[in-house]
Order: structure tokens, then C-alpha cells, then sequence
């Protein structure tokens, strides 16, 4: 093969490599257009409204997480809708559900109740709760530290009477209680920097069951009440606790979305269960630790005489001394602890010949 034929034969082999890399690049670029129409599905057309990101029932105070704005097609917003770029979220966080909103639905504008509107405290309340106020002061009330949403345990402080010293006592009487409203504020007090204002209150209105609400009531004319704020973390330890113990009873077979709302009740109800409570003797040993007894006479019965009063009890510190079948109580007067001392030596002594007990009474 001469070289004349050689060049023609390259230069047609390079010329049809060229002409097949352009077909296939227009073929291409004429393709790939109707395959990114066809992959990518078609947009909404229409404004952004305001929906429920999970279902919202009656008295559930709106927070940031609880709602978003969704595409909805225009022909469908309604005027009762919050719309993006018109509704102020600002004024919406801390609003309360007066009707249930199921996940996804609209927000409407009659479906929330703004704090100071008429029925704000109502709507706030769960199905078959109550609202109770009680009296605070800087010292009853945390200082003013406590805010709407926050958790409070309720104390009583008494004084028992008696026969000889009164005895002082604090009992927590009810725990998780829910603040509605400190004064007549339903919401937090912000300053324009956005700090929170604190500032000592004077009532705290607390969300209650009707049995709870009538012994906070009592509770008033029995001694002085006082708020215990309780830690965020504390509902969480508790239920872990009640559900290890068989308190709080989950279903089998239940969904997690059913554990979860069953837990959610569960934290949020207020306990009721048994007190605990410390008494002036576990504060200074000075002070008594037990019920004093009461020596008056007992009233009449209908148609006789008044019933004979019993042993007057001895005031102050007093001993009790037992020797074979007999027990006396003897008073203690200021020089006790020789008193005591010479007892003590003289009940060992004794002791080698008949069993004698020593016990002090407070």
C-alpha cells in the first residue's frame, strides 16, 4: 500500500470517529430533557399555610416544634388560614388549642385562643381538670422564679397543739401540679432584649383534678402552703420508676405512637399519692418529733356527765422508767443530764437483780 492511500484511509477513519462522537452527543442533549421532565414530579401550585406537624388536642399550648407552613393549593386556602410571610409567629407560640387539630390539618384562626382573650383559661385546662389559686409570697413562691408551664410540688407547714411544746411539721401534700398563671399573666414576661422578667407574685393559679382542688382548699385553713419548682428531668426519672414498678400499665401489643401518648398522660398528671414529711425534731433536737397527746376532758355524751379527763401528761423532756411490771414517767428538769446519769447508774445497779428499762421521751 502506497503512502497516498494510507493518509486517505487515516483521515477517513478520523473523520467518521468525529461524525459518531457528534451523534452521539446530539442524541443526548435531545434525550436528557424528557428524562429530568419525566423524573421530577410536579410542584404545588398555591401559597404556604400554617398545619399541625403531629395531632394537637384541646388545650395543648402551641410551641415552635408543634406547627410549620406547607405548600396548599390555592383554591383550597381559606381566609381562617395563617399564611407564610403574613402570620406573626411570635404571637402564635404560647397561643392554646381550643379545638383539636389533627396532624397535617390547617390552623385556623378559631382554633386557637391567644392569652388575656376570654376563655384563654379554660381552654388551657385538660378534660376533667380544675383550676385552683393559691396565696404566695416571695418565700412561698420561689422567689418569683416560677413561671405558666413550670411544675410545682405544694407544701404544708402546721403546728400541732398540746399538752406541753407544739409540734411543727412540713408535709408535701401534692406534687406535679401544672402553673396556669401567676397573678393574672398567663405567659412569660419578656423585655425587648428578650430576657425574662422576674418579678415576685402575689397568687399562682394551678391546674388540678376536682378531688386535688378540694384539698388545696382545706389545705388553706390547715396551715400555710408553699411551692417546691420542680426539674425538668424529674417526670422522666419518676415514670421510669412507676413504669418499673407496675404503676403506670402499658398494654401489649401496643404501638410506640400509643406508648408514647399514654406516657405523655402519665407525666402530666398530677400525683396524689402518699406525703412525706418532716417534723421540728428532725430539724433541731430541741423540738418535738411526735403528736403531743391532748389531756381535756372529753365532751358529754347526750343526757350524762362529761367523761373524766385522762392522766395529765408531763410538759417538757420527761423519762420513762420500767422496773419488772411497772412503768413511771418522771418530768426532767434543767439539771437532766445528771438526772439521766444517776438514773442510768442506778437502773444497771439494778439490773443484777430485777430487769429495769430506761427509755426518754421527747
Amino acid at each position: 500500500m502506497d503512502r497516498k492511500k494510507l493518509v486517505l484511509l487515516l483521515g477517513a477513519l478520523i473523520v467518521a470517529i468525529g461524525t459518531a462522537f457528534a451523534a452521539r452527543s446530539m442524541l443526548t442533549g435531545a434525550a436528557a430533557p424528557q428524562v429530568d421532565a419525566a423524573a421530577l414530579p410536579a410542584q404545588p401550585e398555591g401559597p404556604k399555610v400554617l398545619v399541625a406537624k403531629r395531632a394537637l388536642p384541646v388545650g395543648t399550648i402551641i410551641t415552635a416544634d408543634a406547627v410549620g407552613f406547607q405548600l396548599w393549593p390555592q383554591e383550597m386556602v381559606q381566609d381562617a388560614y395563617f399564611l407564610d410571610g403574613e402570620a406573626d409567629m411570635a404571637k402564635l407560640i404560647g397561643t392554646v388549642v381550643r379545638n383539636p387539630i389533627t396532624a397535617g390539618e390547617p390552623v385556623t384562626q378559631g382554633s386557637l385562643v391567644s392569652p388575656g382573650d376570654r376563655g384563654f383559661l379554660a381552654a388551657a385546662l385538660g378534660p376533667g381538670m380544675r383550676a385552683v389559686t393559691v396565696p404566695v409570697s416571695a418565700q412561698t413562691g420561689v422567689g418569683g422564679f416560677i413561671f405558666p408551664g413550670d411544675r410545682v410540688d405544694l407544701m404544708l407547714t402546721q403546728a400541732v397543739s398540746g399538752d406541753g411544746q407544739e409540734l411543727k411539721a412540713t408535709e408535701t401534700i401534692l406534687r406535679n401540679l401544672r402553673v396556669l398563671a401567676t397573678d393574672k399573666f398567663t405567659e412569660t414576661e419578656t423585655t425587648p432584649d428578650g430576657k425574662t422578667v422576674v418579678r415576685n407574685v402575689s397568687t399562682v393559679t394551678l391546674e388540678v383534678t376536682p378531688k386535688i382542688a378540694e384539698k388545696i382548699s382545706v389545705a388553706q385553713t390547715v396551715g400555710t402552703l408553699s411551692l417546691s419548682l420542680r426539674s425538668i428531668a424529674d417526670n422522666q426519672s419518676e415514670l421510669e420508676r412507676a413504669v418499673a414498678s407496675g404503676a403506670v400499665d402499658l398494654p401489649e401489643g401496643a404501638t410506640k405512637e400509643q406508648e408514647e401518648k399514654l406516657l405523655r398522660q402519665a407525666m402530666a398528671r398530677p400525683q396524689d399519692g402518699a406525703s412525706t414529711f418532716v417534723t421540728g425534731g428532725d430539724v433541731s433536737r430541741f423540738q418535738r418529733s411526735s403528736m403531743p397527746v391532748l389531756s381535756q376532758a372529753a365532751p358529754a355524751q347526750s343526757g350524762g356527765q362529761p367523761v373524766a379527763a385522762g392522766p395529765a401528761v408531763p410538759s417538757g423532756p420527761t423519762v420513762r422508767v420500767t422496773r419488772g411490771k411497772d412503768t413511771t414517767v418522771e418530768s426532767v428538769n434543767r439539771g437532766a443530764g445528771a438526772l439521766l446519769d444517776r438514773t442510768g447508774q442506778g437502773a444497771r445497779a439494778v439490773g443484777r437483780t430485777a430487769p429495769t428499762a430506761l427509755t426518754t421521751l421527747r
